[in-house]
């Protein structure tokens, strides 16, 4: 595990290279033209003093419990965790140090919903979707993800290697997310889809039977089959249909946050900061097969 600290040192470092890499001749780029594009950009999206919630503060929003991989020990503010340390790379390129964040819990659900946030941004594993965009705004997607079928050894799905020997099972997904739309529109069972209000509540109907099986992100299928539960077993993820899932931070509708927040995670992704992070808190999320 690395720190916070060691985080935003490889945000830092990568920062530098990124700098290095994008300077052009002097033919191609003028000093001029430069000056001029690096003060827009700052005054667009002043360092440490945009229209948050707090002036001089920066308010992030996440549910409880915070899961692994994503966050570490249910702390979101310890920087460790995949969106943990997006989050505070995020809050370090708009001029917001980690002293001067702020987090607080927001159930997924409520994150989502029309209406006045009670955060600046909300980081929580939320794709990407038409709908959503109705009620609230996205950041640029800082994580491509792909839906997956995780059971016990003794379920009766935990061979199958097909969708269509999903069909009789019975599967449960937490309430809103695009697992349980996964399960409706893509799997479509015959037995209506169990919902719970958290991945703790679907992890209990898992272990108990209710459930044969449940749908969930690809490193959270692999954390809870490793660590969470007893014979836990990935059965398979499911095709990616037309556009690739993505993740995205969430943001109030219209917020004047947003496209400043796009461009932070823009640069750390242009600059390599979001695939150190995917390989320090994701590495291992690769390989299980593919349903047919």
């Amino acid at each position: 595990m690395v720190s916070r600290h060691t985080v935003a040192a490889l945000g830092s470092a990568a920062v530098m290279l990124a700098a290095v890499a994008a300077c052009a001749p002097a033919d191609e780029n003028p000093p001029s033209a430069t000056a001029t594009v690096s003060a827009t950009a700052s005054t667009e999206c002043p360092p440490g003093a945009l229209q948050t919630r707090t002036p001089g503060k920066l308010t992030i929003g996440t549910d409880n419990p915070a899961y692994a991989p994503w966050f570490s020990d249910n702390k979101p503010n310890n920087g460790k965790g995949f969106e943990s340390a997006v989050a505070y790379q995020v809050a370090e390129r708009l001029g917001y140090p980690a002293t001067s964040v702020t987090w607080t819990q927001v159930p997924f659900n409520n994150a989502i919903a029309p209406g006045p946030k009670a955060y600046d941004f909300d980081i929580n594993q939320f794709s990407i979707t038409p709908e959503r965009k109705q009620a609230v705004d996205f950041s640029s997607p800082y994580y491509l993800v792909r839906q997956t079928v995780i059971a016990t050894k003794g379920s009766k799905i935990a061979g199958a290697t097909t969708i269509a020997a999903l069909k009789e099972a019975k599967l449960g997904a937490q309430v809103g997310t695009t697992s349980l739309q996964a399960i409706n529109e893509l799997i479509k069972p015959n037995v209506q889809a169990q919902v719970f209000n958290s991945n703790d509540d679907a992890k209990k109907a898992l272990q108990n039977g209710t459930v044969d099986g449940l749908v969930v992100d690809l490193p959270t299928a692999f954390y809870m089959t490793a660590a969470e539960l007893d014979d836990g077993v990935i059965v398979g993820q499911l095709p990616q249909v037309g556009v690739p899932e993505q993740f995205g931070l969430v943001l109030d509708k219209d917020s004047p946050l947003t496209g400043c927040v796009s461009k932070a995670v823009d640069q750390l992704r242009q600059d390599g900061t979001l695939a150190v992070l995917e390989k320090t808190w994701l590495a291992g999320t690769a390989g299980a097969r593919e349903l047919s």
